[in-house]
């Protein structure tokens, strides 16, 4: 993960919106920490006999809205601030989609490629028996996020009603459809992006048929934003990246070579001998769109921002801009589409499976879509029209959305 502590980048964030809403200082203090932080030992026994003890945290941010709400991540490199920042992010996020849910965050440090199947689902098991008593339907529910999956969420779904004694396929979203996940789930995060790119383009008037594309990750929303521009605007996409570097193709590339490319490699690099970028070099290169899905906080900061020539920058990933780049990127006329609200699709369709999960009653895909477009471009033109009336950038516009309903809830509940 990245040098930049992401939970301090979120704090200054929020406080830079504190200023522009003028908020009281009491009202300050209550947003710029968590509720509560649990952290908790879990004892595996691993194949090979031996027992190894995993860090494991659930951080929960804000619930003035309603339950909290947020993945869990499986990472070697995880940290309590990055939980925090993640949580922070996820209470904004839910709220500048006008979502009855507050933020949280789970993660364990551990390395998955490492472990077998077994190791994965016993820690799985451990950290639910870890965790129970402060999660459930109507108090915090998790989701899938970097390297767990609908897989992991059944065998904590399992735990967690073994534990109960029945049912509860409620405890969290992103599950397999037969144990009650939601239709559009998988690449909800990219389709709600490119809801929200596609009325930026409208804006700005870009014609997304002609446009190029960078993909900054391409990893499980950047792989699905790579294909899902393609089918859904036309666009060319002539460059993607992964955490081995990039490729470049000003013709454009086929996608689906380049996922098999990977798949047989393990990397994007050395696709048709294609000579090899680093993200910094994507990041400038003459592109329309930039679809920043690469999971490195900060990575857009004041040296990378002066070189971005793209028109628009989508967000898929969580916190990839810093402060510093984000005036730098206004003050040039590019147009961020910010991670909490551009990546929200994943979040929003989450909702839609807790809704589904209450009424026992499940929807079509084209009702999953039709649902998520309304409720994106909705939120889309909300900040915009934030950013228009402050004078401020999308990300400083989509805080004053989502901390404005944040505050009202704690106002009308006599928190503050």
């Amino acid at each position: 993960m990245s040098k930049v502590n992401p939970f301090e980048m979120a704090q200054h964030q929020l406080m830079d919106c504190a200023k522009i809403l003028k908020l009281d200082q009491g009202v300050v203090d209550i947003l710029m920490q968590p509720q509560r932080q649990i952290q908790v030992s879990i004892p595996v026994k691993m194949d090979d006999g031996t027992t190894r003890v995993f860090q494991g945290f659930r951080v929960q941010y804000n619930n003035a809205l309603g339950p909290y709400k947020g993945g869990i991540r499986y990472h070697p490199e995880e940290t309590i601030d990055t939980v925090r920042a993640l949580s922070a992010w996820m209470t904004w996020k839910c709220a500048v989609l006008d979502l009855p849910l507050g933020g949280g965050k789970g993660g364990i440090i551990c390395n998955p490629k490492e472990m077998s199947k077994g190791e994965l689902e016993r820690m799985s098991r451990g950290y639910i028996r870890a965790i129970w008593k402060n999660i459930g339907p109507d108090t915090d529910v998790p989701a899938p996020d970097v390297y767990t999956d609908g897989q992991i969420m059944a065998w904590m779904m399992d735990e967690y009603s073994v534990i109960h004694g029945k049912n509860q396929f409620g405890l969290l979203t992103g599950k397999p459809l037969v144990i009650g996940g939601s239709l559009g789930r998988g690449d909800s995060t990219a389709k709600g992006g490119l809801f929200t790119l596609r009325e930026a383009a409208k804006e700005f008037n870009i014609d997304l048929k002609k446009a190029t594309v960078a993909v900054l990750g391409f990893g499980n929303a950047g792989s699905f934003a790579a294909t899902l521009i393609q089918e859904m605007f036309g666009s060319k996409v002539v460059a993607v990246t992964d955490s081995k570097g990039g490729i470049y193709d000003p013709k454009g590339l086929d996608i689906n070579a380049v996922a098999a490319h990977k798949l047989q490699t393990k990397s994007v690099v050395g696709y048709k001998g294609l000579k090899t970028l680093t993200n910094d070099e994507v990041m400038g290169l003459p592109v329309d769109v930039i679809v920043a899905a690469a999971p490195d906080e900060g990575a857009i900061n004041e040296k990378v921002a002066p070189t971005v020539k793209a028109t628009v920058i989508c967000e898929l990933a969580n916190g990839p801009t810093t402060p510093e780049g984000d005036a730098i990127l206004y003050k040039n006329g590019v147009h961020v589409i910010p991670d909490f609200l551009c990546n929200a699709g994943g979040v929003t369709v989450s909702y839609y499976e807790m809704v589904q999960n209450m009424y026992m009653h499940y929807w079509t895909l084209d009702d999953v879509y039709a649902k998520l477009d309304a409720a994106m471009t909705k939120s889309y033109h909300a900040v915009l029209a934030a950013s228009k009336q402050y004078k401020i950038n999308m990300r400083q516009a989509a805080y004053v959305v989502a901390v404005s309903r944040v505050v009202e809830g704690m106002k009308v509940r006599g928190w503050v």
